[in-house]
This record gives structure tokens, sequence and C-alpha cells, in this order.
């Protein structure tokens, strides 16, 4: 036979890099922004990684899918554009360079703003590709012609101007408001920038003194050192307990400061003594409440976390250690009524791990309500989707329940914000260009503002400014709405909920059509990966030692809608044997088949052939209903079983007489014919999931031409007759093969050797089954491996045999003479006492309660499943056991 041979063994390190550079040197990645282009147009935009970051599982789960969809959209024959970039994150990229200048001594501020930003684009310019590279290693079909960057100019005069109109709109302000603060980063953080985390800390309750009468409320805090900044007491005006005093102040205890004790129903009488200490300056709730009464704003500690002088003799501490002294001061002067333990959610910022104070600042502020207003109507009324649904609910609380987006941020890399103060008239001026002179007094003293803009705002605008708006561009026309968004659900508020309502506002069309969030991706045990767990699967690695095919497959085949990913390298190492599989049966198949293809006749199909070509339709009618709706763990599960189980374990095996020619010419070709066809379609129905194997397939395969990214996807080729679904020979076959598993399965149950020769016999009462079974002896013959077949009508079980009754008949195997009773009851009874052995100990350890309270969750676990597979092992040794005493008992 001729055939385009291949290598014995897939070794993907070199398919891959050789495939990836062919598919961009023939530009098979690009879209077509022309509009006489009529194909339906396919667009997502990337979400940016941050040019600091590097490639994790995370990163790995969403470019896959991501792939995954473009390359399946290019198949059918979709005009595709998958635009890529990345983020400058602000934060992020500046401590990175921070770090690396202090490495050599130097401080961003001796070099001062300009020279410092020069440096974070030198470092960008030589570090910022490296996730590019990585993604491009997972086999990314980005159009890397159109990369963009946050920070590009197109990109900078887009978030110029849509700061400009959102202020001239009224939508961006300038207010004095409780803000996240980081002290290390020197930067306010919006809201979702703040990791909370459960610590254990101390309720600390302190008497205020009344200022005219013995006494005083107890209020309760956390945070003591933050009482130098109290302005008020609080108390709830239906409170009894506050109804009789004479005094309407406090003095507030280590000040001496008198302070007015406040009547508000913000207050709850349930906790603690009713009474409420308020701090203005330093705490989002007191602001509020600080705002409604008239009541000043001390700030007592500054922007580095250092007591400010507003805190008297305390000034100048940390504010940790400030704490520990006024626990010291009020004890002393017996203002300490009592100290608690307490469990309590603490603020972390994102970047840097540091607690995060909430602290009194003038920042630009976004109005959100009216933007978030549209977004969520966009939502309801079906404009976008989110998938899975249940997200959908998290998204309207979220926005519903919005707060004013902070969105200045006080360090040096990002979009400086376009508004300047005249020196000379205090006035302000916000434009898209730096105006040259006042144009309130004509005077040439502007500064800017020194604050640039928060990262995401410039994301907010990815799907459109990368488009090249605000021009009108053919790009823009095109492609927007851009078709889904993939993302994690960590940014579903970060990222998505601003791209909604930044698009509706300036494209008065949603950004997307559907938001597909996906889970997490966890390790073995359902935790979440990180390096202080030593839990990490770097992606890299994993691409090095099993492929990218491998990598991708396993990451859909679990990514389940709704559910995170449990991921083990012993998982990846399975799927590495699917491509392994692939490449076999491929290696198989090119032996037999001829570059022309064979004449033959649609009588000419066996019952395995016209099978095949059934569950073939089937099965690509699967992968494009699971791709069409993002269950992409179905799509891939679906080829898994096709490929390995149908078309490897079944098909081939049936179909080798016929091959190698014992039968006849005519169905030889046939054969050869239904080889070529499952193997053309399988490789592109596998191509969206592992494009690397399939693409060195198919330039191996008979009649192909051009790269694999260019065939159509089946059943949408016109010069290609459908394959329509048999569901009789669908029946025909799988009677068949559940004789032959019975069989198999006896011998395996029996410890019968692959080579004994077994006589068998098969009852069934429907005489069409009788005739299919009849029909395809030599089949049931050769793949069962028995000497002798007898198929009879439904009656007695015959004496001396061991039965398997499977849906249309019962299948008996004679034993007689085949196995050696008493040495098989005797290796049974070996086999049990180890494992009663066994359960024995793991009895000992589920039964000691020192052990279950003291190991590690995932180790107890191991153990009852351990315990589960032996009992479970043990009862089909016994059923075995008793089949065979009842069989010896019959023969002797």
């Amino acid at each position: 036979m001729s055939g385009r041979e291949i290598n014995k063994g897939y070794e993907p390190a070199e398919v891959e890099k050789r495939w990836y550079a062919y598919w961009e040197e023939n530009g098979l990645f690009k879209a077509d922004q022309s509009s006489a282009n009529e194909a339906p147009a396919f667009s997502i935009v990337i979400p940016p990684p941050n040019v600091t970051g590097v490639l994790h599982m995370g990163h790995a789960l969403n470019t896959t899918l991501q792939d995954i969809l473009c390359r399946y959209r290019r198949l059918c024959g979709d005009n595709v554009l998958w635009l890529p970039g990345t983020d400058h994150a602000g934060i992020a990229t500046q401590n990175v360079v921070e770090r690396q200048l202090a490495a050599d001594g130097v401080d961003r501020h001796q070099m001062g703003r300009q020279d410092f930003i020069q440096a974070v684009w030198q470092w960008r310019q030589k570090y910022g590709s490296a996730i590019i590279r990585q993604l491009k290693s997972l086999g990314a079909s980005c159009d890397w012609s159109r990369e963009r960057f946050t920070m590009d100019e197109g990109l900078s005069a887009a978030v110029r101007k849509v700061f400009v109109e959102l202020y001239e709109q009224g939508l961006i302000y300038q207010g004095n408001y409780i803000i996240n603060w980081c002290p290390r980063c020197n930067t306010a953080l919006a809201d979702i920038e703040v990791e909370h985390e459960t610590l254990e800390g101390h309720l600390y309750h302190i008497r205020y003194p009344y200022e005219n009468e013995e006494g005083g409320p107890v209020v309760a805090t956390t945070r003591p050192e933050t009482m130098l900044g109290d302005t008020a007491v609080a108390v709830h005006p239906d409170d009894g307990r506050y109804a009789d005093i004479s005094s309407d102040h406090v003095i507030l205890p280590l000040t001496g400061r008198k302070i007015p004790i406040i009547r508000d129903d913000y207050v709850d009488m349930e906790f603690g003594t009713g009474a409420l200490k308020i701090t203005p300056a330093h705490d989002p709730n007191d602001f509020a409440v600080g705002q409604q009464h008239g009541l000043e704003s001390v700030k007592v500690i500054d922007d580095n976390g250092i007591m400010s002088e507003a805190a008297g003799d305390f000034a100048g501490m940390d504010r940790f250690a400030c704490r520990k002294a006024v626990v010291s001061a009020l004890q002393e002067q017996g203002l300490l009524v009592k100290i608690e333990d307490y469990e309590h959610s603490v603020g972390h910022c994102y970047r840097c791990a540091t607690v995060v104070e909430p602290n009194l600042s003038k920042q630009w502020f976004v109005k959100t309500r009216p933007l978030a207003e549209t977004a969520v109507n966009a939502v309801r009324q079906e404009q976008t989707r989110i998938v899975p649904e249940k997200w959908k609910n998290d998204y309207f609380v979220w926005m519903e329940n919005i707060r004013d987006w902070c969105i200045s941020r006080q360090i040096w890399w990002g979009h400086q914000i376009p508004a300047w103060t005249c020196s000379d008239c205090e006035k302000l001026t916000v434009a898209t260009k730096a105006p040259e002179v006042c144009p309130h007094c004509g005077s040439s003293a502007l500064v800017q503002d020194p604050d640039v803009l928060d990262t995401w705002f410039s994301s907010a605008l990815w799907p459109f400014s990368t488009m090249g708006w605000p021009e009108k561009t053919p790009l823009l026309e095109r492609f927007y709405p851009t078709s889904v968004l993939v993302t994690g659900f960590d940014i579903l508020f970060f990222w998505v909920a601003r791209m909604m309502m930044m698009g509706i506002h300036f494209m008065e069309q949603v950004p997307f059509y559907d938001v597909y969030v996906h889970a997490l991706v966890r390790d073995a045990d359902g935790k979440k990966m990180s390096k202080s767990s030593g839990n990490v699967i770097d992606p890299i690695s994993v691409i090095e030692n099993y492929g990218t095919d491998a990598l991708r497959f396993t990451l859909a085949a679990f990514a389940a809608q709704g559910r995170d990913i449990k991921l083990s390298e012993k998982r990846i190492e399975g799927y590495r044997h699917f491509i392994n599989k692939l490449w076999n049966a491929a290696r198989f198949s090119l032996m037999h088949l001829e570059a022309e293809h064979p004449e033959f006749a649609e009588s000419d199909l066996s019952l395995a052939d016209r099978w095949i070509l059934s569950r073939l339709k089937r099965t690509t009618k699967l992968v494009s209903e699971s791709l069409d709706n993002y269950y992409f763990n179905e799509g891939a599960n679906g080829l898994y079983r096709f490929v390995w189980h149908e078309f490897c374990d079944w098909y081939l095996e049936a179909a080798k007489p016929a091959l190698y020619g014992k039968i006849n010419e005519k169905s030889q070709n046939a054969a050869r014919a239904v080889l070529w066809r499952v193997l053309h379609d399988v490789l592109i129905l596998l191509h969206p999931f592992v494009p690397f194997v399939t693409e060195e397939i198919w330039h191996r395969l008979p009649g192909t031409a051009d790269s694999i990214m260019r065939a159509p996807f089946p059943g949408r080729d016109p010069q290609l007759s459908e394959i329509n679904a048999d569901a009789a020979s669908e029946t025909g076959m799988e009677q068949i093969m559940e004789v032959i598993t019975a069989v198999r399965n006896i011998r395996g149950e029996m410890n019968i050797s692959p080579s004994a020769s077994l006589s068998v016999l098969v009852q069934a009462e429907d005489a069409d089954v009788r005739a299919n079974l009849e029909g395809h002896r030599n089949m049931i013959v050769t793949l069962a491996r028995i000497a002798d077949l007898e198929i009879a009508s439904a009656g007695e079980k015959p004496k001396g045999t061991a039965t398997a009754i499977v849906s249309c008949a019962a299948v008996s195997v004679y034993l007689e003479g085949v196995i050696d009773f008493a040495k098989e009851l005797a290796r049974l009874d070996k086999e049990i006492t180890k494992l009663e052995k066994e359960i024995q100990g793991l009895d000992k350890k589920l039964n000691n309660q020192g052990f279950l309270a003291k190991a590690p969750a995932d180790v107890v676990e191991q153990v009852r499943q351990q315990h589960a597979d032996a009992t479970e092992k043990i009862q089909k040794l016994e059923a075995n056991r008793e089949k065979i005493q009842q069989l010896e008992s019959v023969q002797t």
C-alpha cells in the first residue's frame, strides 16, 4: 500500500514551532476589514494581560477557549478578528520598575517624572513582550498585525476624549471623599481593587466621659488609633439608654477635645452599648454620617500610614505602633473597659497586599449610576447575554448598588489626567490637548494634574478604542460590537461591567453580544493555586513535558459551565495519551490510503462502515452545538469518546479484514473510503482543540491541500454530500458490540488467558437480533477472539457456563476445560485475604479520632477513597468466587 508515512512517535515541540511559523507567515490569523468580504463577522478582543504578566493556568484556560472559538468560526467560514494586546498595568508596572531601580540604588523621585516614565517605556520594550510569546506558545491565533497596547497613541487619544466628554457631561467630577488608600503604593484604589481577608483581631471597648456628668458611653472599635480623629459619638434617637442624659458632648480620651453626641438612625441599637464613634476622615460610613451632620473631618493618618500632626502626642508614629500606644495610654487612664478577641474582614491592596487605609482625599470620580442603568437594561433586554446565567444576578446586584468610581491614582505610569490648574486664577481646564494659556485669564502658568487614570479606565474602552475609535474606521464598522467576550468571573466587575457602561455610552451599542464567564483552574484537590501553597502548575513547563495540544485538550475537557477545573499533571498526561492515540490511528489509516479515492457504491458499505459514518455525523452535530453554546467540555469529551472508543477501539478493528483484502475488493475500497472520510472530518472537528497535531496529520492525508485552517467544517462543504445519521446501523452494531463486550468481560472476570480458545452461546428472543448476529458472525468471532459461536433463541442457561445478560441477549461462555476451578478459587481467596488486611488497616485510620482531627482534609479523603475502592473490589472478587463455586459444584 502506498500512503504518506508519518513518524512512529509524535514529537510536539518541533511540530508546534514549525506550524505556528507557517500560520503566521501565510497570514492565516488575519481578519479582512473590507466591506467586499461578505462572510459573517466574528470578533473577540483578548482580555489584555498585564505587560508585567507571566503566563499562568488562568491565562492558559482563557486563551485556549478563545482560540477554540476563533478556529471553529474560521472553519465555519466566518471572517474572524481576534484582536490581541496588553495592558500597561499602572501600579503593577510602576512597582516592578521601582524595585529594579532600587536594586541599583536609584529612587524615582531622584530621577524625576519624565526620566522615570522613559525608564518604564524602556523596561516595557525589553520585557513587555514575554507574555505575548507565551500566548503564542499556546497556539493563540490572534491577528498579531493589529496588536495594541493601552498606552498606544491612538488609545491615549481615545482616553483623553472620553475623559473630556464625561467631564463636560457632568459625569466626571472632583471631590473630597473617603477612598481606599494603599500606604505602600501611595495611591487610591477602587473598591474592587481591595481584597478582603478574614483575620483574628481585637475589639477594644473604650469609655468616652460625659462633659457634664458622671460616666459616659462605651464604644467598641477594631482600630483604636483612629479615635484620635473622632468628631462625634452617635446614638440611635430611639435608644432609651441615652434618653435622659443631660450632656450633649463627651470628652475625647487622650486629646481632651470636646465632641458632640449626635442622634442618627444609622446606629445599630443591638450592637454593644448602642454608642458609635464617628471618624469621618477614616471610615466611609462615618464620612456619610459626618456629611449629614456637618461634622469636621480630622485626618490623623497620613498617606504613608504615619500618624499626622492632628494625632497630637502620637504624631510621627506608624499606624500599627500607634494602636499599641493608644491602648496602653487608655489603660493608664482607666478608660479601656475591655478587650475581646474578634474576627473581622481586613482589606488589602490587590497589588502589594498592604493593609488598606480608608482615607479622606481629593480625587477624580466617574458618576456611575447613570451609566450603570443603561448597562443593566442591556443585559435585562438580552442585548448582551451572560453565560452561565448564574453570573447575571451577580452583575445586577453589583451594578444596582454601584458607588461612584474613583479613577485617579497617585502614581506616574499611566494616562496623566488631562486637567490643568492655573496658578494665577486657580481655575481648572479640562482638554484633550495641553492648553498653551489659561482660557479663563490668559496666563501661561498652567500646571497639569499629577495623577494618572486608573488602569481600568483605559481598559474599559478596549473593544472600540483598539479598533480605531474615535475615528470611524473600517475595522470598527466591520467588527463592532464584538461577538463574545471570554473572561474569568474575577474581572466581571473590574472590567466587563465598565466596558458595558463605556461601550453603550460612546458607541450606542453593547460592546459584545455574549459574555462567557469561565471558572477557576484549581489544583487536583480543588484548592486555589498559589506559590505559597506550592501547588502551582506552570503551563510553560507542562507544554515542554506534554505538548501544547495535551494541555489545551485537558483544559477544554474540564471546562464545564459554572464548575471550577481540578487540574493535575496526571490528567494532562492522560490526554497526551489521547494525542498519541490519534497519531497512531492516523499512522495506521495512512498505510491503507491511496493518493486517489477508490470508487465504491453505497451497497458496498458494511454494517461497521455505516455505523461509524452515522456516529461521525452525530459527533459532528454535537461538537457544533457544543461550541455554539459554550459547552467546551461536551464537545471535547464527545470527540474523545468517538476517536478513542468508537473509531480506534471498534471501527479500526472491525474494518481490518476488509482493509487487508480478506473479504473482497469492493469491501476493501469501501473501507478505505470510509477510513479517509472519518479521518478527514475528525481532524477538522479536533482542530479547534488540538491545532498542531491535526495540522501535521492533515498535510499527510491524501486529497488535502493548504492548511487545515482553511478547510470547511463538516456538513458545510457543498462539494460533499451530507452523511445522514443511520439509526438502524447504530442499533445493529450496538447489539454486536454488547455481545463482544460481554465475552471480554467474562474472560477478564474469570482470569481467562486472551489466547484461550472459547466456545460461546448467544441466546436472543428477537428473531431480528439473531439474524443480525448471524449475519456478522465473523466480526463477533474475530473481535471477541473465540473459536466457536452458537446463536439460538432464548432458552435455559447451559450448565458449566459463565453468563452475562445484555439488552438484546444472554451471552454464555463455556468454561469446562478452560479454567482450573480449584486454582482460580485459590487465587481469588489470596486476593480477597490481601484486600481484607488492607481494609482493616484503613479502618484503623478512619476510626482514629486523632488521625481524623490532625490529618489534612485531602489526606483523610484519600484514605476514604482507598477504603471505598478496596471494598468495591472485594465485592467483585467475592461475586466471582461465588460464580466459580457454583460452576465447580455443577462440574462435580
